[in-house]
């Protein structure tokens, strides 16, 4: 079972073998004061002692917002990805790193989003291409 898993999580981790896809949509990120709820579409809400902070499409952001930058892209990992594996974003903000391309990473239960900045967009994944990942 243990060498089983350890293949699997080995394949995972190789990037050639990991496609990131895009998001079609531009994305903001805000902060509220109280959660803005009914949300439809592509969300993600973090609650934390003090800070209520929502990413969500740009066109679709409810108001009442205390703080809003937009001109966010993303990509995601286009796989389930399990909780034990280790230095799946090590691998990617690397690749980032070195270009000098800032990274928001969002993780939900399933996958990673990465989020850059539009203007750093293209050139995240020119970045994520020469190291080996599959841009879709």
């Amino acid at each position: 079972m243990t060498g089983q898993r350890e293949a699997i999580l080995s394949a995972l981790i190789k990037k050639d073998e990991m496609n990131l896809r895009t998001l079609p949509y531009h994305l903001s990120v805000a902060k509220y004061s109280s959660v803005p709820f009914p949300l439809s579409g592509f969300y993600t809400l973090s609650v934390a002692e003090g800070e209520i902070s929502l990413v969500g499409e740009s066109e679709r952001l409810p108001q009442g917002y205390t703080h809003r930058e937009d001109g966010w892209r993303a990509l995601y990992i286009d796989a389930q990805l399990d909780f034990s594996l280790v230095g799946v974003l090590a691998g990617i903000s690397s690749a980032l790193a070195e270009n000098g391309i800032p990274l928001f990473a969002i993780s939900t239960y399933d996958t990673d989003y990465l989020l850059v900045k539009e203007g750093d967009f293209g050139a995240a994944c020119a970045a994520l291409k020469i190291k080996g990942y599959i841009i879709i």
